[in-house]
Formats: C-alpha cells, sequence, structure tokens
C-alpha cells in the first residue's frame, strides 16, 4: 500500500515524491526519538579529559600512564555526552548512544572482554543493541539508561564483607544485563555500591548494598545481607516507599547515601550522614526517607546535589553553591580551619554554577558564565589540576593547556581520578 511504489498509470511528479519521501523520513526518524526524557540528560557534545591518578588504567591513556597532574585529553573515536568516574574506572556515553568504558575489571565494572593485555587502560565500545541516554557508575558497577527507559547494569555490588553480587546473590556479570523492572525508568544514579532508580511514575527503586540504610527500604536489622531473606532483598530492585503517596521528580547519589526530590520540591535522604552530610541533625544512619527540613530554608529550588565520602555539595537554581558534612581536606571549599557542617552553607568565591560534583575528597562548580571549573579539597591524588599534592581548602580555578579556548560542560570524579566534558569555544 506504500503510495511510492504501488502500480500507478502514470508517473507522479518529482515534487510529490519529494514530500512523500519527507514524511516518511520524518516518520522514521521518530521511531529513534527517545521514549523517555529527564532534564539530566545531557546533550552538548564535547570530548574527554582525565587527571589525577591512573594505576588501574582508569584515565584511559594507556598501561604506562599512571598519572596526570594537568587535564590530558583523551583520544576516543566519537563526539562524548557524558563522561562518570566510578571508583577506579570511567565510563563515556557517545552522542549516537554508545558506551565506552576503561579502568579496572577485575569484578565486571567495564561490561565488556578485556582479556587481550592493556585493553582495559584504553576505551573500549560495550556491546548494546539499545542507544543509551544516561549512564551511571559506582566502585565496581555501571548502569546504563535506554532510550525506551530499560535499565542495564554489570559488574558487581559489594559491601564491608565483598562481593555480593548484582541481580543474582555472588554473581557478578561480565557484561550489561537488563533490571527487570515494570515502569520505564527516566534517570539512574549510582553510589559506590547502591543505585536508583527513578521512574517516569516519579517512583524510586533501589538496589545493592543496604549496610548504611542507602537504600531506604530495607529496615536495620536486615541490612546485613538482608537477614533472613537472605541477598535477594537487596538485589532484586523494589520501590521505596513512604508513608503517604509522594510523587519523586529527581534523585542523586553521595558514596552511601541518596537524596531525591519530590514534586513539590521538598528534598528526602537516607542513608549514612555519620559527618551530617544528609543535612540531619544527629549523625545516626537513616534506613527510611526523612524529609529534611534543612532544605526548606531556600528561597528557591534545589537543582543539583553530588555526595563524596562524606560531604555534600548542592546546587540552587540561581547558581548558589553550598556544602555540609565533614570539612576535613578542605572538602567543603569553605576556608582553612572550617569545621563539620549540618546544614547547607554557601561557598564562597563561585560564580554562579550551573553543577556540582564530588569525588571521595574533592569538590568541584562548573561556573555558568564561561563554563570554567572551580576545584577544591585533598589534593593528594593530583585531582585538583594545581600540579600539586596540597590540599585547597577554598575554591581554586582549574587550569591547564587543554582547558584553554574551551569550555568545561561536566565534571565526575571518582576515588582517584576526575573526568571532564569540555568543548571548543568556538563551537558556542
Amino acid at each position: 500500500n506504500d503510495p511510492l511504489t504501488a502500480a500507478k498509470p502514470h508517473q507522479p511528479p518529482v515534487n510529490e515524491i519529494k514530500t512523500a519521501c519527507a514524511v516518511v523520513s520524518q516518520q522514521v526518524m521518530s521511531c529513534h526519538t527517545s521514549q523517555v526524557s529527564h532534564r539530566s540528560h545531557c546533550k552538548e557534545v564535547g570530548q574527554v579529559l582525565v587527571l589525577g591518578q591512573g594505576d588501574v588504567g582508569q584515565l584511559g591513556l594507556g598501561e604506562n600512564v599512571t598519572e596526570r597532574r594537568k587535564p590530558a585529553l583523551l583520544s576516543l573515536p566519537e563526539k562524548m555526552v557524558q563522561v562518570v568516574a566510578g571508583g577506579m574506572h570511567t565510563v563515556c556515553l557517545s552522542e549516537t548512544g554508545h558506551v565506552y568504558t576503561f579502568g579496572c575489571n577485575d569484578e565486571g565494572a567495564l561490561g565488556r572482554d578485556t582479556s587481550e593485555e592493556g585493553s582495559e587502560a584504553v576505551p573500549g565500545k560495550v556491546t548494546l543493541n539499545e542507544k543509551v541516554v544516561q549512564v551511571s557508575a559506582g566502585d565496581s558497577h555501571t548502569a546504563a539508561l535506554t532510550e525506551d527507559g530499560s535499565v542495564y547494569i554489570c559488574g558487581s555490588f559489594r559491601d564491608n564483607n565483598g562481593v555480593i553480587g548484582l541481580l543474582e546473590p555472588m554473581k557478578t556479570c561480565p557484561v550489561p544485563v537488563k533490571i527487570p523492572l515494570t515502569e520505564p525508568v527516566v534517570k539512574i544514579a549510582s553510589g559506590i555500591d547502591h543505585i536508583v532508580l527513578l521512574t517516569l511514575d516519579g517512583n524510586l527503586f533501589t538496589s545493592g548494598s543496604a549496610e548504611q540504610g542507602q537504600l531506604g527500604r530495607v529496615p536495620e536489622h536486615f541490612s546485613n545481607r538482608g537477614g533472613r531473606k537472605g541477598l535477594g532483598r537487596l538485589l532484586i530492585p523494589q520501590m521505596v516507599k513512604l508513608n503517604r503517596k509522594v510523587r519523586f521528580t529527581d534523585a542523586f547519589c553521595g558514596a552511601y547515601f541518596t537524596f531525591a526530590v519530590s514534586k513539590e520540591g521538598y528534598v528526602y535522604g537516607f542513608g549514612l550522614s555519620n559527618y551530617h552530610q544528609l543535612g540531619t541533625q544527629n549523625t545516626s544512619m537513616c534506613f527510611a526517607p526523612v524529609k529534611l527540613t534543612c532544605f526548606r530554608n531556600s528561597t528557591t529550588a534545589w537543582v543539583d546535589f553530588s555526595g563524596g565520602q562524606h560531604h555534600t555539595l548542592c546546587l540552587d537554581a540561581e547558581g548558589q553553591v553550598y556544602s555540609l558534612g565533614r570539612a576535613e581536606y578542605g572538602r567543603l571549599g569553605l576556608g582553612e580551619g572550617a569545621e563539620e557542617r549540618s546544614e547547607p552553607t554557601p561557598v564562597a568565591g563561585i560564580e554562579a554554577a550551573k553543577g556540582v560534583s564530588c569525588g571521595a575528597s574533592v569538590s568541584y562548580a562548573v561556573t555558568r558564565e564561561g563554563s570554567k571549573i572551580d576545584a577544591w579539597g585533598m589534593g593528594t591524588n593530583l585531582q585538583l589540576g594545581t600540579g600539586e599534592e596540597e590540599d585547597e581548602w577554598s575554591p581554586v580555578k582549574m587550569m591547564g593547556k587543554q582547558l584553554e579556548n574551551r569550555e568545561v560542560l561536566q565534571a565526575s570524579s571518582g576515588g582517584q581520578h576526575t573526568a571532564l566534558l569540555v568543548k571548543d569555544k568556538q563551537e558556542s
């Protein structure tokens, strides 16, 4: 029944054929547009810079490059739209929806075969038959969200006693496997050993380690490997439930804790808060979601959160950066001698920001104007880009030859390394 191929007594005019072809082409293109969307899905394309320690290949610069004091340009076969740093590996997402990984693959976090010597230390493509729109990474796992709302995951979760498995108890996954879910997912976020899935209906599903309460759905007496029900309680993603129905619009992870923002703008948190990194008044672990009153004081909406090992950065809609939690090594950016904070505290010396990011003990803010990047915190692993190992207690502009005439789009930091997505200024 195709009007272009059906037998006709005469040949249609050329302009009719062009119009029909355009309609068919438009229909085909619409079949490939993403079926799920979220404001966190990155669209701007760029190149990847890496810095810090890379003794297991997490810099992607080959076996012989184990550190970079200044950002170094990474060779990749495509332009990228997202880069995330796991504990000891790195994940890049290309503009065509392909995933590239490099770094430690001991438990399958790279999602690809690295039996060839040195192949883990350079970017390699992960085999996935669907277009990916977002990636996340923890210490030993990688997750990928596809355009139809499915999530694939590889590697393993761990607890204080070692491997606990990924989807099945004690089983690691060396290649991506699909998470069984009945609702389409619009955003994924990873902590060190847990993952949070935000669905189209505004629900939160979690899986992974529950030792510090980071899943928000496992009582403390079942948090050690699931108690009587075993690891299945932890590894099979289940919904986080509150006393009343709450629809969530965003979710973020720290190393051992989780933040979620409701449709009404309330901020909920659960997990480890031993240094008040959740903004709770006490330092007890939260095994169920708590509405965090310390975030009510803002006159504008909260738009971004990022958590390190024991500290948190948050960003409001006006571009003001705040920090809370542990202060050692300068990770709060509040000046030398600053002490622990139990509520969001403005970080001075930063222009209006469009994004924040934490490593274990380091912090970053990407500015709106000029897309520069400020860094502060522990300098030991060379992640700050200063070229030195000294800690920085206040924000400093990251400098380097590869940052000249480039804008920073994103920053992501792992245990000992950091990755940036940048673009040339003339592409603006």
